[in-house]
C-alpha cells in the first residue's frame, strides 16, 4: 500500500454539556481512534447509527459542534491539518459529500452551486465538464433542486465534491434509500476516484455496499474503532474475519439467516 493521505492518531472526541443548572457533564464521542487512508485506496468506516462514524467525517473537516473537544493528531499528506491549513484545503483538497441531498441549497440553481469554490475564469468551463462527467444534462444547470430527481441529486452532490485538486474525498452514507441501480453508480463514481488516485473515505451501515468497493473495512462501535478488516474476508460464514463484533455483523446479515452462528 502507498504512503497515507490521512493518518489520524489517537483521536478523541468528547462534548460538554450542561447537566443541571451551571454543572456540566462530559460525554464521550470517539476513544483513541487511530486510521489511515492511503492514495488510490477506498476505505469503508462500517458501524451502526451512534457508533461515531460521522463523528469522524466531522472532526477530519472541522465542523464538530461548538461544545466538542478533541484530542489526537490528524495528518493530511505529511503535515498536520491544523485549523487554518484545514480551512486553506477544504474543497480543494479534501472534499465532502454529505449524507443528505438535502444540504444543496433550495433557493440556488444547482449549476451555480457545482460552481462554487471554482476560479471564476474558468468555472463554467469545469460545471459543463463536471455535468458531462456525472452524466447531468446541459439544461439541468438552471434547475433547483426540487426539480430533480432523487438520482440526478446524487449525481449534483458529487459534481460539487469534486475538483481536480481533491486528494481526500470523505463520503457519507451516499446511498441510503436508493434502489440497486443507483447504489450501483455511486459506488462507480467512488471507483472511478480512487483510481485517479484520491483517496476515499466510505462512511456507510451499508455492509454489502462497503465490501463490493472497499479494499478495507473499519469497523466500529460505541466510539470505538473495533477492527480493521480486509473487505475480501466478508464472505461465506465470516471465518476469515479476526474480530468477534466483525464476524457477528457479517453473519446477521438476511443471506446469512439473521444468525450469529453464520449460515449453517
Amino acid at each position: 500500500m502507498s504512503e497515507p493521505i490521512l493518518s489520524i492518531s489517537g483521536l478523541d472526541v468528547s462534548f460538554v454539556q450542561y447537566a443541571r443548572g451551571l454543572r456540566t457533564r462530559t460525554v464521550t464521542g470517539i476513544t483513541g481512534l487511530d486510521l489511515e487512508v492511503a492514495e488510490g485506496e477506498i476505505l469503508a468506516v462500517l458501524g451502526a447509527s451512534g457508533s461515531g462514524k460521522t463523528l469522524l467525517a466531522q472532526a477530519i473537516l472541522g465542523i464538530l459542534p461548538h461544545n466538542a473537544r478533541t484530542g489526537g493528531d490528524i495528518v493530511f499528506r505529511g503535515s498536520r491539518l491544523s485549523p487554518a491549513r484545514r480551512e486553506r484545503l477544504l474543497g480543494r483538497e479534501i472534499s465532502y459529500i454529505p449524507q443528505s441531498v438535502t444540504s444543496l441549497d433550495p433557493l440556488m440553481p444547482v449549476g451555480a452551486q457545482v460552481r462554487i469554490g471554482l476560479d471564476p475564469a474558468v468555472a463554467e468551463h469545469e460545471r459543463r465538464r463536471l455535468f458531462a462527467r456525472y452524466d447531468l444534462p446541459d439544461q439541468v444547470a438552471g434547475l433547483h433542486p426540487h426539480q430533480l430527481s432523487g438520482g440526478m441529486l446524487r449525481r449534483v452532490l458529487f459534481a460539487t465534491g469534486v475538483r481536480d485538486t481533491v486528494r481526500l474525498l470523505i463520503a457519507d452514507e451516499p446511498t441510503p434509500g436508493l434502489h440497486a441501480e443507483a447504489v450501483a453508480e455511486v459506488l462507480g463514481h467512488l471507483r472511478e476516484l480512487a483510481a485517479e488516485g484520491v483517496a476515499v473515505l466510505l462512511i456507510t451501515h451499508d455492509i454489502n455496499a462497503a465490501v463490493s468497493v472497499a479494499r478495507r473495512v473499519a469497523v466500529m462501535n460505541q466510539g470505538h474503532l473495533v477492527t480493521v478488516e480486509a473487505a475480501d474476508a466478508f464472505t461465506g460464514d465470516g471465518e476469515r474475519l479476526r474480530h468477534p463484533f466483525a464476524r457477528d455483523l457479517w453473519r446477521a446479515l438476511p443471506q446469512n439467516r439473521f444468525s450469529p452462528g453464520g449460515t449453517e
